[in-house]
C-alpha cells in the first residue's frame, strides 16, 4: 500500500525535516556524557513548555506509560477520587481508578460536551472526602477541552491533588502548571509539539511527591515507577533502564523549534489553524461534533457524520482515494477529525484536509458545498496573513 501524501491525523503527527534529521543522528551509549547532557537539557526545555519549576520526568514510552504509572503512584486503597468524564480517555481513567482500589466518583457529560467547572466546585463542596481530581485537558477523540484554568486552582485551594492528562493539550491550549497549582501533568511528544511518540513528558509537584512517597503501593523497580526516575536519575544520575536515544534527539529538536517560535506563538498558530478549518467546515455545510464552539479544541476539528456513514469508512476513503490521512472517532462517536497539530497547524494544511474530507463525503453521497468551504477557509487564512 502506498504511503499517504499528507498525514493530517490526530497523532502521531508529521514532523518537520529538522526533527526528522535529529531522529537520524548517530546513536550514542546512554551513559555517554554528550547524551546525558542532552537529556538534562531536554528536561529543562520541557519545564519551560509546561511553565513549571516542578521536577520533570521523561519516561521512555508512549504517554500511556506515564499516565498509568502516575495514577498507580498516587492512588491508595479506599481513597476518594473524582474523575471528570467527557470522552473516551476520561472514561478509561475511571476504570483505572476503580481497578487500583480507589472509591470512584464521576461527573460525566456527553462526549460532545464539556464538564462545567461550577459542577466540579459544587461537587467538591458537597464531598469533602475527595482527595484527588482526575481530568483530561484535551479529549483528542472528541475534539473538546476541559477548563483546567478554573478547575486546577479550585483543587489547589482545597488541598486536593490534581492528575491531568494533557497529552494533546500542552502547546495546543493555554497552559500554566505552577500558576494553576497542578500536581501531575502528562503530555505526549507526538501531538502539538510535533515530536516522536516514544517519550512521555511528566511534571510532578512537591505535593505529588509527598503523596507518592506516602503510598506503599507506589510502583518501585518497575517500568511504571516515577520513584525510580526520581531516585536513580534525578538523584544519582543513573537511568532506571535504557532510554530511547533517538527519541530523545527528536524530542529535543521539536522542543527547540517550539521555544524558538515562542510558546504563545505556537498556541496562537494552533488557534489560527482551527479558525481556518472551522470556517471552511461551516461554509461547507458540515456539523461540528461539539455542542458549543467554545469547548472545541484548537488541535483538531471534529465533524459529526450522518448515521448512515461509518467514520472509519470516511477515514479510509480519504486516504485511499485522495492520499490524505485523517482520523476517525476512535470510539468517541460517529465523527471524523480534521487535525491541525504540530507542523500541520498552519499554511494550507487545513485546506488540504477540508478538500479531502469534502470530496470524500461527496463521493459517499453527502451533500456538501466544497467551493464555499474553500472560499471561506481561504478568506480567514488570507485575513490573518495581511
Amino acid at each position: 500500500m502506498a504511503l499517504p501524501d499528507f498525514t493530517l491525523s490526530a497523532g502521531p503527527v508529521t514532523v518537520t525535516p529538522r526533527t526528522q534529521a535529529a531522529l537520524g543522528r548517530p546513536i550514542l551509549y546512554h551513559y555517554d556524557p554528550e547524551f546525558q547532557a542532552g537529556f538534562r537539557r531536554t528536561e529543562q526545555k520541557v519545564a519551560e513548555v509546561f511553565r513549571t519549576g516542578n521536577d520533570i520526568i521523561l519516561m521512555q514510552g508512549e504517554a500511556i506509560v506515564a499516565l498509568e504509572g502516575a495514577l498507580r503512584s498516587l492512588i491508595t486503597p479506599g481513597m476518594h477520587v473524582l474523575n471528570l468524564v467527557q470522552g473516551v480517555f476520561g472514561k478509561g481513567t475511571g476504570y483505572w481508578i476503580a481497578g487500583f482500589g480507589a472509591v470512584l466518583h464521576e461527573i460525566e457529560v456527553g462526549y460532545d460536551d464539556a464538564v462545567d467547572p461550577a459542577r466540579v466546585e459544587e461537587y467538591l463542596d458537597a464531598h469533602p472526602e475527595i482527595r484527588m481530581v482526575c481530568l483530561v485537558a484535551s479529549e483528542t477523540p472528541s475534539g473538546t477541552v476541559t477548563d483546567v484554568a478554573a478547575i486546577g486552582p479550585m483543587c489547589r485551594d482545597r488541598g486536593i491533588l490534581t492528575y491531568i492528562d494533557t497529552v494533546s493539550g500542552v502547546l495546543g491550549m493555554e497552559w500554566e502548571t505552577d500558576a494553576w497549582g497542578l500536581d501531575i501533568c502528562v503530555a505526549g511528544g507526538q501531538k502539538c509539539l510535533g515530536g516522536p511518540a516514544g517519550v512521555a513528558l511528566v511534571s510532578v509537584s512537591a505535593r505529588a511527591w509527598e503523596a507518592i512517597y506516602a503510598n506503599p503501593a507506589a510502583p518501585r523497580d518497575s517500568y511504571l515507577s516515577l520513584i525510580d526516575w526520581k531516585e536513580k536519575w534525578l538523584g544519582e544520575g543513573r537511568f532506571p533502564y535504557t532510554p530511547s536515544v533517538s527519541d530523545m534527539y527528536g524530542l529535543e529538536s521539536a522542543l527547540d523549534q517550539a521555544l524558538e517560535e515562542g510558546i504563545d506563538a505556537v498556541i496562537a498558530r494552533h488557534e489560527a489553524a482551527a479558525d481556518v478549518t472551522r470556517a471552511g467546515a461551516r461554509a461547507m455545510g458540515l456539523e461540528f461534533w461539539a455542542v458549543r464552539e467554545e469547548i472545541m479544541s484548537a488541535c483538531v476539528t471534529s465533524i459529526r457524520l450522518p448515521d448512515s456513514i461509518d467514520n472509519a469508512v470516511v477515514r479510509d476513503h480519504a486516504r485511499d482515494v485522495y492520499g490524505v490521512m485523517l482520523s476517525h472517532g476512535q470510539g468517541a462517536g460517529n465523527l471524523v477529525r480534521l487535525s491541525h497539530m504540530g507542523p500541520t497547524a498552519g499554511g494550507l494544511h487545513s485546506l488540504i484536509g477540508l478538500a479531502a474530507l469534502g470530496r470524500t463525503l461527496a463521493d459517499l453521497g453527502v451533500p456538501v458545498d466544497i467551493g464555499d468551504g474553500m472560499d471561506a477557509a481561504l478568506a480567514v487564512l488570507s485575513a490573518r496573513r495581511v
